[in-house]
């Protein structure tokens, strides 16, 4: 049986609080995302289900996943949280961009942290190729990630990644641009189920040379949360993805630095998850 999902979008960096924070690489945390961290952990439910964890390679995401399940490192000393790459955030700009493979490696064993980085080839934080701040590769990479996950042997997952990307991956659009760039608060969690559907075709239209991986919002979350009904099907989603795009557009936050100079749109900020 396919496993169960928790997404958590990362706590609060320090690129969260404005814009002009944007020009930062790979900023950490702020103290409030520590907190929040705190908080996560307390109220997570399921650390003794939880037999895989894994995150963006980003340091914002590592520090999440480590503070907000530490108790399952601790009650499973010989787990490592796995670093996988096609869950980095969309954009190229500085503050979606991640460390070089050398200096996150050397980061990671001075302070000894329970993390495995054999997915972390040199390049993976080049903005290119596989890793392009286009919407094809994204949803390419969000896929493969899917694909990569519903293939495991583990039953119940965490996966910890960025309010943009996270998208892209439940292939989930509602409120997509209710704050800056996302519909997803600072490290929210919440919990997928794959379907039982085999999708060959992806929200814009295009075929597919498989299994989409198509993942469902559980009732249980969507009520966590304060909403009504199962999550929208497919053609819903579709028309919000759509629309999401635009939105993200219309607040300059469009994937590419090039873009994003381009559209001239006034900055915003973004203060305890939510854009004001």
């Amino acid at each position: 049986m396919p496993a169960i999902i928790h997404c958590v979008r990362h706590a609060q960096g320090v690129h969260n609080l404005c814009t002009a924070n944007h020009v930062i690489l790979d900023p950490l945390l702020t103290d409030l995302g520590n907190e929040q961290c705190t908080k996560l952990r307390d109220a997570f439910p399921r650390h003794d289900k939880i037999d895989l964890i894994v995150a963006s390679p980003l340091r914002r995401t590592i520090y999440t996943a480590l503070q907000s399940f530490e108790p399952v490192f601790k009650a499973n000393p010989n787990l490592k949280l796995i670093l996988l790459p096609d869950i980095q955030e969309t954009s190229d700009v500085p503050c979606d961009t991640g460390s070089d493979t050398e200096a996150l490696k050397k980061e990671i064993a001075e302070k000894g942290l329970p993390v495995d980085t054999s997915l972390v080839e040199e390049g993976w934080n080049v903005k290119t190729g596989r890793y392009a701040p286009t919407n094809a590769a994204v949803s390419q990479r969000a896929r493969t990630a899917r694909r990569w996950l519903k293939a495991r042997p583990e039953k119940e997952i965490v996966m910890v990644s960025h309010g943009s990307l996270l998208h892209y991956f439940t292939d989930d659009w509602e409120d997509s641009s209710q704050f800056q760039g996302t519909g997803w608060v600072n490290a929210q969690y919440r919990t997928y189920t794959f379907s039982e559907n085999i999708d060959m075709e992806d929200l814009a239209g295009h075929k597919l040379d498989g299994d989409n991986a198509t993942l469902i919002e559980t009732i249980e979350s969507r009520q966590g949360r304060g909403k009504e009904g199962p999550m929208g099907d497919r053609e819903k989603q579709k028309e919000l993805y759509k629309k999401g795009v635009q939105g993200w557009s219309d607040q300059g936050l469009q994937l590419s630095t090039a873009e994003r100079e381009a559209a001239k749109v006034p900055a915003g900020k973004e203060v305890n998850g939510v854009r004001v």
